[in-house]
């Protein structure tokens, strides 16, 4: 699923979790654990797994050997 396919119940549970400094929040159709944009930009660097809601700009994901996902 890209970025911009997301439900609006999938963008207000992430926004409601970034809001509330929460690392992450289930998923509320799959139940999935998914990791916030903030809390993956304190990581300090892309991890090239292809978080849904990764902070990283498309050069940083090549480099960090993941496919690069706008958005």
């Amino acid at each position: 699923m890209r970025y911009d396919e997301l439900t609006p119940r999938q963008l207000q549970v992430h926004a409601e979790a970034d809001a509330r400094g929460d690392p992450g929040y289930p998923d509320p159709y799959t139940g999935y654990f998914v990791l916030t944009a903030t809390y993956l930009r304190r990581q300090g660097h892309c991890c090239g797994r292809g978080c849904r809601h990764c902070p990283w700009d498309a050069a940083e994901q090549e480099r960090a050997g993941r496919p690069v996902r706008r958005g």
